[in-house]
């Protein structure tokens, strides 16, 4: 962790006018459990991958979900049912 701070801290002197948001390892590790079940891995997998004993602190604290994502999995949910039900045809007559 102090090595993070020693690099924000390098970060805002060289660019004062572009500030970063706060970032902590931490902050990584959240990144990562999102970014791994968005992948789609396991989440039984991705519990033991980050060590929790209950998959609850998995989902609830440490995946995040956003609005890109969400719609993201509509258009899927939407693409996926216009594939498996198409609409009959009618005849010409």
């Amino acid at each position: 962790e102090n090595e993070m701070r020693w690099a924000m801290k390098k970060y805002q002197k060289l660019h004062p006018d572009k500030p970063l948001p706060h970032i902590t390892p931490h902050v990584f590790r959240h990144t990562f459990c999102t970014n791994m079940a968005n992948a789609g891995m396991d989440i039984k997998t991705l519990q033991y991958v980050m060590g929790h004993s209950d998959v609850g602190v998995t989902l609830n604290v440490y995946t995040h979900a956003s609005y890109d994502r969400a719609a993201e999995q509509m258009a899927k949910i939407i693409d996926f049912k216009g594939l498996a039900a198409p609409e009959p045809q009618r005849k010409s007559g």
